[in-house]
């Protein structure tokens, strides 16, 4: 049973006939009708639990769209229901309306809509729907909860897709489909042409030279079908937050624009998702159906608070491959503590491949070290150019160590992270 506040008003309204009376007994007698006018309100009431309830949910979103849910309402019952229903999704779903006034006669259905905006990935979840039942005196009811379970799978938001186009430009100049060519050794041969002075001996075709009366040098370009290895830190450190947003959800946002450059470059993109545990792996996944296999294993994915075993990294990168690769480790560079175990790790792998670590670096230190105008701020900014300076340290370390280090603020990291692969591609070393 629930009772209504127009049950607490007449409860109090029992100090009148006392005050009138001066009988203690008319407080008992007033009650007493109080309960019986409530026994008869609750039994006629409708039965909350002769309702049939249905789901229609949507398909997956990205994080930041807003789509519809439908729950259906049917009464099954012989009586009319009045009263209030609650629909119990997750405060994450970013629900809109979750409790609204039920009045159905019998046999009658009605179709509530939910407009949900989710500010988190992975599946929002709705539980139960809680529905109370009031009586025509309106003052108590029956209330019962009805599971009807149901999810909303949420994607990454992938709004760095915004820089593909131009990046993709630039790719067919050094793809050969302008005038820029690539000579040298480690590239894929292109075509043929006419030896001009300045150009490399190395590079003269003797066989099409002997056909022809002049010498005749080959043409390269940047090769097709290399390896992209991109290793993704779901550790603690992924965890904070960096202008509002999980230093994973920068991470996923640059695996994702660089899957997408590297895959229509012709390279074999894998994926792997890993803290002490791989999380999430996507390999052997070309073409079209890339982006929709990495977004689908990166949905659900938080970080867990527990430290990155990158004494596993080498074996889990041979697992992958074991031809060169570019491998891209997008983690968190920002103390010599958190970063002592990854270094320990690295040269096992510069050895074979093409290491770049991809950071997210904090905007707000740069600005909290420059703010001397008073004692607190003081003590801010030198804390900011400690931690400045750490960061310093760790991405000297990892220079030395032979990779290549990439830091930027989240809105900026993905297309640094791509401008670097390109640069790589220009330079002939990938």
């Amino acid at each position: 049973m629930a009772v209504t506040g127009w049950f607490v008003v007449l409860v109090a309204l029992g100090v009148v006939p006392v005050i009138a009376t001066e009988s203690p007994w008319a407080l008992v007698v007033w009650l007493v009708v109080v309960g019986a006018l409530t026994a008869l309100d609750v039994a006629l009431a409708g039965s909350a639990r002769a309702l049939g309830l249905h789901r229609k949910l949507p398909g997956p979103i990205r994080l930041g769209e807003s789509t519809t849910a439908r729950l259906t309402i049917s009464n099954d019952g012989r009586r009319t229901i009045r009263g209030q229903l609650r629909d119990a999704w997750q405060p994450s779903a970013g629900a809109s309306l979750t409790r609204r006034r039920l009045h159905l006669r019998p046999g009658a259905a009605t179709t509530f809509t939910t407009t949900l905006t989710p500010f988190r990935r992975g599946e929002r979840l709705a539980d139960s729907v809680t529905l109370r039942t009031v009586g025509p005196l309106r003052l108590a009811g029956r209330q019962a909860t009805h599971a009807v379970p149901g999810s909303v799978q949420v994607l990454p938001r992938f709004s760095s897709r915004k820089h593909l186009p131009s990046r993709l430009a630039r790719l067919r100049e050094l793809d050969g489909r302008t005038s820029v060519m690539i000579r040298g050794q480690g590239t894929e041969f292109d075509s043929l042409r006419e030896y001009v002075r300045g150009d490399d001996v190395r590079s003269i075709d003797w066989r099409a030279t002997a056909r022809r009366d002049e010498a005749v040098v080959r043409t390269w370009r940047p090769e097709r079908d290399r390896r992209v290895v991109m290793i993704v830190d779901s550790g603690r450190t992924s965890a904070a937050r960096i202008d509002d947003e999980p230093r994973l959800d920068t991470a996923f946002e640059s695996a994702l624009l660089l899957g997408a450059l590297a895959s229509r470059a012709g390279d074999r993109v894998d994926l792997v998702v890993v803290d002490r545990r791989v999380r999430a792996r996507v390999q052997g996944t070309t073409g079209p159906a890339l982006l929709s296999s990495m977004v689908t294993a990166m949905a659900p994915l938080d970080p867990e608070l527990v430290e990155t075993d990158w004494a596993a990294l080498p074996g889990i990168v041979r697992s992958v491959t074991t031809q060169r690769a570019l491998v891209v480790i997008a983690t968190t560079v920002d103390s010599p503590g958190s970063a002592r175990a990854l270094l320990a790790a690295l040269p096992q792998l510069t050895r074979q491949h093409l290491v770049v670590v991809a950071s997210v670096a904090d905007p707000a230190l740069e600005a909290l070290s420059v703010d001397h105008s008073s004692r607190d701020a003081v003590y801010h900014a030198a804390a900011a150019e400690r931690a400045r300076l750490d960061g310093a340290r760790v991405r000297t370390a990892l220079l030395q160590s032979g990779a290549d280090v990439v830091m930027a603020a989240p809105a900026d990291l993905p297309p640094a992270l791509a401008d670097r692969y390109l640069a790589l591609k220009a330079a002939g070393r990938l």
